[in-house]
Parts: C-alpha cells; structure tokens; sequence
C-alpha cells in the first residue's frame, strides 16, 4: 500500500465496501497517542477516539504490549473453554461496578451486542405478577440510541432507522427522556425491562435531570421490571467515573466502545442471583466474545485508567473545554459529562464545522445540524482540547461562508 494516496485508496473503497457508511471522510494509515495521519502525510487531532473507543489513545504502549503478548500466546479458544483473562476481566468488572453476591457477566464484540443480550435478559422476565398479565412490553426513551442490529434497533427511537428493517422484534414503546412522571405512568406489571442511557450520546450528549436515575430505579422495582442501563458510549471512565451511572444500582449494565481501549469487546453485567440466572445454558452465546486477546486488552484498559489517574483527568479536562467553549459567543449551550462534551452552534451548521475541522486537523463529528460532539482519548491535554477551542471561530466563520 505504500505510496498510494487517498484520493485512490477512497476509489477502490467505492468499488469493494458496501456503502452503508457513506464515503469516508479521508484514510487513515497510522496513530499515536491523540494524533493520527492519513494517507497523504496530513496530521489530525483526534478528539473523536472513534467515537468513545479508543480510551488510551492510539499505539498505546502498554495495550500494545499486552495485546501482542496474549495473542503469541493464546489468541482464540470458543466458549467450550475460558481463559484466565476471561475471569479475571469479569471480576474485575463486578468489582467496579460494586456488583452484589451472585453477579455475572456475559462478554460480546461490540456495544449492539451486548444490548441484543440484555434485550434477551428482558424477554426472559416475562413471568406475570401473581394472578396477572405477563410482562410483554419493554419501554425506551425518546432520542435513545442502542444499536443497529435487529434487537438493538427495536430499542433505539429514530423512526428513519428502523422503519426500513420492519418487522422488527415487538413490544417496545417509548417515554420522553428524563420525565419521571411520565416514566412512572408507563410501567406498570407488564413490562419487563426499561432500557436508559445515563446520558444519550448520539442525541447530543444529554443527560437527565437530578434524581431520574434514582427514580427510574423505584420505579422499575415497584413494578417487578428489569432496569436496563446502557452505558457502550459512557462507561470506562468516559464521564469521569467508572459508569455515569455510579449510585444506582440497575438489574443489567451494557458496555463496550472503550472498554478494549480500540480492541472489540461488549458486556452485560447482569446483578444479582436472579437476574444473572435468567438466561439458561444454551439460551445465548457467542464464538468471538471474551477470547484471550480482548479481556487482556481490556485488563490493560483498566488498569491504565486506574493508575494514571484518568477519571479524575476527565473530570478536570471537561470542564475545562466545557467553560472555553462556553465562552464563545457563537457557542449557545455545552454539555459536558467528563469528556463527552456536546456543544450548541447559533447556526445549523455543523456538518460544515466538522468538515472545516477535519481541514483545519481536528476530528470531531456532529449528531445533529446544530450539534458538535467531542470524544477525545481519556489520555487528551487540556492544551490539546484549549488548542481545539482557539481554532473553533475560524473553522466556524469558514462554515458560516459555506452555507447559503
């Protein structure tokens, strides 16, 4: 591949992908840290990490070495059999997540994966209340965004994703996000499971307000329905804690993107004896999910997180992007949870200032015509994101001339 320049690599891209993703904005041919370079020798920030993925950055050192050491040793062995890593990463996981007695885990490749098995979770607490219905319904919330394959996309609310792709699994309905009281009127003995994110990454970064989770949770064990979190976008120390979740207890937790620090991996969290034994023995599986090389990536993960002290760096780092950007005057809302930050144009323009970003060496991306969404490596500079910041007016004013 040496020597070719993007503009081809872009052209055979055309000719032998599927075009689902659209074409790609350029190609990229190698990483470290928070810089990557593409093709034709451009240099980029990433403040994106692929979107809430890459946790360490690119080429982190430690990752690397581990991954490569695991996969010269044991690369991939199918659940007839486990691994030390596969044990020690699910331990782990319960350890942090404060899980109680009887807790488990079920490894998967991905975050659409892992909420396929938590939906499946839901399905399994169909048994009625004593003399009532069975539980049928599974409610979500507007703006929610789950995932792409069949199970996940029931749950997820754009109507343009899944109405192309019906029938699709039943009994999902929707709440607005964040209304306690409207949560409240829809559950009742019939549901099996709500489904939330703590905060709603591709809606635009929102969270809810103070005390929802809390009530979520009364709510859903009055009812005897399984209280779902989905934290693929925001857990592993994204929001500056381990799980923005962190004080409330759910049934289930899903998580994947940087959980591997860039290495496939997704899991359910399932609590409690109860819970974690509603799927049987054959009634679930996976051939990649777990293997060797992604728990040991995600060992490394955490343990990086950990010892450099990178929640609280998210925490700090947040708000200090969240108050410089809130500072400029074309810049009408920000919100930051640790370093998911979601900020407000004047204009809906942001598809153009991500295009004039990508041109000025910056990767961020835009979850709606007036919203910019930043994801960057938990390993990201305050002097990287402030850099960002002081470069936003000029790539601003150039989508401003762009756009009729």
């Amino acid at each position: 591949m040496a020597g070719l320049h993007g503009p081809e690599l872009l052209e055979r891209y055309n000719r032998s992908l599927m075009g689902v993703f659209g074409t790609p904005q350029r190609v990229l041919v190698r990483g470290s840290g928070c810089t990557v370079w593409d093709a034709d020798g451009k240099e980029y920030l990433d403040l994106l990490a692929g979107i809430a993925v890459n946790a360490l950055g690119h080429a982190h050192p430690f990752v690397t070495s581990v991954v490569s050491s695991q996969l010269a040793t044991l690369g991939h062995v199918s659940n007839f059999f486990t691994s030390p890593t596969q044990i020690a990463l699910a331990e782990r996981l319960l350890a942090l997540s404060g899980a109680p007695a009887g807790s488990r885990v079920f490894f998967a490749n991905s975050g659409a994966e892992a909420n396929e098995a938590a939906f499946k979770l839901a399905r399994r607490n169909a048994a009625p209340a004593a003399g009532g219905k069975p539980r049928t319904r599974i409610v979500a919330l507007e703006n929610a965004f789950h995932g792409r394959t069949m199970g996940a996309l029931a749950l997820t609310w754009k109507a343009a994703y899944r109405e192309p792709f019906e029938p699709l699994p039943g009994g999902v309905e929707w709440v607005a996000a964040g209304d306690a009281d409207a949560l409240r009127a829809a559950v009742d003995e019939t549901v099996a499971a709500v489904f939330i994110e703590p905060v709603q990454g591709e809606a635009g970064v929102r969270g809810h307000p103070e005390g929802y989770l809390r009530a979520a949770r009364e709510i859903t064990s009055d009812a005897g329905a399984l209280l779902v979190f989905d934290e693929v976008q925001t857990g592993v120390g994204r929001t500056g804690t381990w799980f923005a979740s962190e004080g409330v207890l759910p049934d289930a937790m899903t998580l994947a993107k940087g959980l591997g620090g860039g290495f496939p991996i997704g899991a359910l969290i399932a609590f409690g004896e109860d819970v974690s034994t509603l799927l049987a023995a054959g009634q679930h599986g996976t051939t990649f999910g777990g293997n060797p090389v992604a728990t040991a990536a995600a060992l490394a993960t955490l343990h990086t997180i950990e010892s450099q002290g990178l929640l609280e760096h998210a925490r700090r780092a947040g708000a200090a992007v969240a108050a410089a950007l809130g500072a400029l005057d074309f810049v009408t809302g920000v919100r930051a949870h640790g370093l998911l930050v979601g900020f407000d144009l004047a204009a809906e323009i942001a598809p153009a200032v991500v295009r004039h970003a990508l041109d000025a060496g910056f990767i961020v991306n835009a979850t709606g015509p007036g919203t910019v969404r930043l994801a960057p490596p938990l390993i990201v500079t305050e002097a990287q994101l402030l850099g960002f910041v002081d470069a936003l007016p000029a790539i601003y004013a150039a989508a401003t001339e762009e756009t009729p």
